[in-house]
C-alpha cells in the first residue's frame, strides 16, 4: 500500500514541478512577445510620429500652407497611441524616461511649435529656429533614452525566456530521472516486500501440496500476505484434521470390509451346509415319514395318521423354506453375464414356467409393448414369474386376468406395471409385502413361503431399479417396478 502512495506522491511532485516550469516559460514568453515587443515597436512608431510633427511645423513656417499642419496633427494622435502602448511596461525606468520625454515634448511645443504656428497665422515674426532645433534635440535625446531602456527590457526578456526554457528542460529531465528512480525503487520494493514473500508462501504451499501436510505455512511481508498465509495454514490444519478423520474412517471401513468378507465367507459356508448337510437329514425324515404313511396308513388310529401327515407336511415346508432362502441369498452373489433382452421374451419364459398353473386356472395374460432391458435373464424372468404367479394365486372367483405393460419414466428409466383382477392388497401393507417370509394370509389359505415379493425387490434393486405397490389401484393389485433404459448409463449393481 505504502509503495503505491509513495509512487503517486513522486508522480504528483514531478508533475507539479513540470507545470511550474511550463508556467514560468509561458510568463516569460508572454512578457517578451505581448508586452516588450509591442512596446519596442510603439517606441519606433513614436519616434516616427515626433519626426512628422517637427517636419510639419517646419514646413508650415517656411511655406505658410495649412497642408503642412496635417502631418503635425496626425503625428500628435499617433504619438498618444504609441505612448499608451509603451506605458504598458510599468517599470520605474520606463516611467522615468517617458516622463522626461513628455517634458521635452512640452518644452518644444510651448517654446517653439505652438508660438511658430500662431505667428504664421497672424503674420507676426516667427521665433528663432535655433530655439526649435535645440528643444527638439532634447526630444530626440529623451526618445533615445526610452528606446535604449526598451532595448534593455527586450534583452532582459530574451534572457528570461531562455532561462525559463532551460529551467523547463532541466525540470523535465530531473522529473523523468526522479520518476525512473521512483519506478525502479517501487519495482525493487515490490520484489522485496511482495514478490519474495509470495515466492516463500508459494514454496510453503507447494510443500503441503506435495504431501507434507505437517509443514507449517508462514508468510512475511504486507499484512494482506500474512493474513493469506494464516488462512492457508488454517486450511492446511483443517485438511490435516479431515485427513486424519478420513484415515480413521478408512481404517474402520477396512475393518468393516474384513468383517463383511468374513461374514460372506461364513454365509457361503452356511449356504453350502444348508444345501447339502441340512437337506440330507431333512430328506431322510420326509422319506421315512412318507414310508410310514404308505405302509401303515389306515392301520393306525386316525390321530396317528394325522401326526404322520403333519410330519410329512412340515418336512416338505422346511425343504421349501431352505430352497427359497438359498435362492434369495444367491441373488447378486453368483452373477451371470448381463445382456440386452426384450422384456417380452422374459414374459414368454415366465409363462412357460407357469404353463400348468395358467392352464388350470384359465388365466389370461395380456402383454403390451415392452422395451428391451439389460440384465441377468434368469433373475429378471424370476421377477415376472413371481408377479404373474401371485396374480394367479391370489385370485377371486373370476378367472385371473393379468395385464403387463411399460412406459418411459423419469431419469432414463422404464416403468413396468403388472395389474390383476385378484383380491387386492390394503394400502397399509404396501411395505410389509416386500419383507422376506412376511405373509398376509395363513398357509392353510394360500400355499407358499412369503418370499416371492422380497425376491422381486432384491432382483430389481440389484439391477438399479425399485419396486412398489400402486396404492391408487382399485379392484385388484398393481405392482410397478423400474429398470434402466438400455441407452442410459448403467448403474452399479446393488446388493
Amino acid at each position: 500500500m505504502w509503495i503505491s502512495v509513495a509512487l503517486v506522491a513522486v508522480l504528483l511532485a514531478a508533475t507539479a514541478a513540470v507545470l511550474l516550469a511550463i508556467s514560468d516559460l509561458s510568463q516569460s514568453r508572454s512578457r517578451l512577445l505581448d508586452q516588450v515587443g509591442p512596446a519596442v515597436v510603439s517606441a519606433q512608431q513614436l519616434g516616427a510620429a515626433l519626426i512628422d510633427q517637427e517636419n510639419g511645423v517646419r514646413g508650415y513656417v517656411l511655406s505658410g500652407s495649412a497642408d503642412f499642419l496635417e502631418p503635425y496633427n496626425s503625428g500628435r494622435d499617433r504619438q498618444a497611441a504609441a505612448q499608451a502602448s509603451v506605458a504598458v511596461l510599468d517599470t520605474p525606468k520606463i516611467a522615468e524616461s517617458m516622463a522626461a520625454l513628455d517634458g521635452a515634448l512640452s518644452a518644444w511645443r510651448t517654446q517653439y511649435a505652438d508660438p511658430a504656428i500662431a505667428a504664421v497665422r497672424t503674420g507676426s515674426p516667427v521665433p528663432d529656429d535655433a530655439i526649435g532645433k535645440q528643444r527638439f534635440d532634447g526630444v530626440r535625446t529623451a526618445l533615445s533614452t526610452v528606446q535604449d531602456e526598451l532595448a534593455i527590457q527586450r534583452a532582459a526578456g530574451r534572457d528570461a525566456l531562455n532561462n525559463s526554457a532551460t529551467r523547463m528542460a532541466l525540470t523535465c529531465i530531473i522529473a523523468l530521472a526522479v520518476l525512473l528512480i521512483a519506478v525502479l525503487s517501487c519495482v525493487a520494493a515490490v520484489r522485496r516486500f511482495v514478490v519474495s514473500p509470495l515466492t516463500g508462501l508459494s514454496e510453503n504451499v507447494g510443500l503441503v501440496a506435495s504431501g507434507d501436510f505437517t509443514h507449517t505455512i508462514t508468510a512475511t511481508g504486507p499484512a494482506e500476505l500474512r493474513d493469506l498465509g494464516r488462512d492457508v495454514n488454517t486450511m492446511r490444519i483443517r485438511i490435516v484434521n479431515e485427513l486424519g478423520q478420513a484415515q480413521e474412517h478408512n481404517a474402520a471401513m477396512a475393518v468393516a470390509t474384513e468383517d463383511l468378507r468374513r461374514s460372506n465367507s461364513e454365509l457361503e459356508q452356511f449356504a453350502y451346509v444348508a444345501s447339502h448337510d441340512l437337506q440330507e437329514p431333512l430328506r431322510k425324515i420326509a422319506s421315512f415319514c412318507q414310508l410310514l404313511q404308505r405302509r401303515y396308513g389306515g392301520q393306525l388310529d386316525e390321530r396317528a395318521d394325522q401326526y404322520i401327515e403333519f410330519a410329512v407336511d412340515g418336512a416338505k415346508r422346511m425343504q421349501q423354506l431352505i430352497n427359497d432362502l438359498l435362492a434369495f441369498s444367491r441373488v447378486g452373489r453368483h452373477r451371470d453375464k448381463q445382456v440386452i433382452v426384450p422384456a417380452s421374451d422374459l414374459v414368454v419364459q415366465a409363462r412357460r414356467d407357469l404353463a400348468e398353473t395358467l392352464e388350470e386356472t384359465g388365466a389370461q395374460i395380456e402383454v403390451g409393448s415392452l422395451p428391451e432391458v439389460r440384465g441377468e435373464t434368469r433373475l429378471l424372468t424370476t421377477v415376472f414369474q413371481n408377479l404373474i404367479g401371485n396374480a394367479v394365486k391370489f385370485r377371486t372367483e373370476q378367472p385371473p386376468h393379468v395385464c403387463i405393460d411399460a412406459e418411459p419414466g423419469e431419469d432414463d428409466m422404464w416403468v413396468f406395471s403388472v395389474r390383476d383382477n385378484g383380491i387386492g392388497i390394503e394400502p397399509q401393507y404396501a411395505e410389509q409385502i416386500f419383507v422376506i417370509f412376511k405373509r398376509l394370509h395363513g398357509k392353510d389359505q394360500y400355499v407358499g413361503t412369503g418370499i416371492g415379493l422380497a425376491m422381486c425387490r432384491k432382483i430389481v434393486e440389484y439391477h438399479g431399479g425399485r419396486i412398489w405397490l400402486d396404492t391408487g389401484t382399485t379392484g385388484g393389485t398393481t405392482i410397478r417396478f423400474t429398470l434402466p433404459q438400455v441407452g442410459a448409463a448403467e448403474p452399479a449393481p446393488t446388493m
